[in-house]
């Protein structure tokens, strides 16, 4: 049986290891640097994970805002593949400073040369009228999903630093009815009562697992050659913590040209619409399935 306490430990290095990763040192005025640490070399890990430089890019960009503008959305787009063994410049431009909004963009580069591109916009809080989209009756609750199999993973070489449930009828293991992905998740350990830190850390997973849906409307995995990001959008909705149960339920809505977009939610467990995630991909067949066309 395992040891409890061990357990533990390592759940807290891993995200003790994390926040270090999202961690951006201060140059000069909006200059900002990241470092990359090296993971293990394979072929899923040689470029650095998209989501990651676009919690850098965030993090540069609410260093810069008033803390009454809370970020309300970013886009962003992937221009070339980040090394992951390398440090990242962020070089922020306040593009607006208003009384309810303000503007950044964020330039990510690595070698001087641009590998990441994010504007993200900030409002002041203000009364109006609200709705919300609920959450999908088909999914079961992460009480009802505690039973099933977990996922042993790595990153940088310790543990995984979230925790996740897939939903079974929607997992990326096995073949779903629809092109969807739907999975509860979490950070292992408590955060800080730091907005935006807690807003980098729900940039950071809006990037796993979007492209997922997509690959599954092409049938089995193995008809897809090679999936890439291009571009990725986030709408935050409303203040949420990243070390509580959040459902991620994406689905595919399009796919031409070798391009497919994923349109999902974020939830939480009682149900509240936190933000809305969108992301176009380049999705190649693999050539096989190219010459059946």
């Amino acid at each position: 049986m395992p040891d409890a306490n061990a357990a533990a430990a390592t759940g807290a290095d891993s995200v003790a290891h994390f926040l270090s990763v999202l961690d951006i040192e201060c140059l000069e005025a909006d200059l900002f640097r990241a470092w990359n640490p090296p993971v293990p070399v394979n072929r899923f890990q040689q470029t650095l994970f998209g989501g990651q430089v676009a919690a850098h890019a965030m993090r540069a960009a609410i260093a810069t805002v008033d803390a009454s503008h809370r970020p309300h959305s970013l886009h962003g787009y992937f221009l070339r593949p980040g090394k992951n063994d390398a440090p990242t410049m962020l070089r922020v431009d306040r593009i607006r400073d208003g009384k309810s909004f303000s503007t950044r963009t964020v330039v990510a580069l690595q070698d001087d040369e641009p590998i990441f591109s994010l504007t993200a916009s900030f409002h002041k809080d203000e009364p109006g009228g609200e709705f919300a989209t609920p959450i999908a009756a088909d999914i079961p609750l992460p009480d009802e999903l505690r039973d099933q199999e977990r996922m042993h993973e790595l990153w940088g070489g310790i543990e995984f630093p979230f925790e996740r449930l897939e939903v079974p009828e929607y997992s990326h293991t096995r073949m779903s009815p629809a092109p969807r992905r739907a999975m509860w998740i979490k950070l292992r350990e408590q955060l800080p009562d730091d907005p935006g830190l807690h807003t980098c850390v729900l940039t950071f997973l809006s990037d796993m697992g979007v492209l997922a849906a997509v690959r599954s409307a092409h049938g089995p995995w193995d008809r897809v050659g090679m999936a890439a990001s291009l571009d990725h959008a986030v709408w935050f909705h409303q203040p949420a913590r990243a070390d509580v149960w959040l459902l991620f339920d994406v689905s595919a809505r399009s796919g031409m040209g070798s391009r497919g977009l994923g349109v999902g939610t974020l939830h939480t467990a009682d149900g509240d619409h936190v933000a809305t995630i969108g992301q176009e991909g380049l999705v190649r067949l693999a050539p096989s399935e190219n010459a059946r066309r």
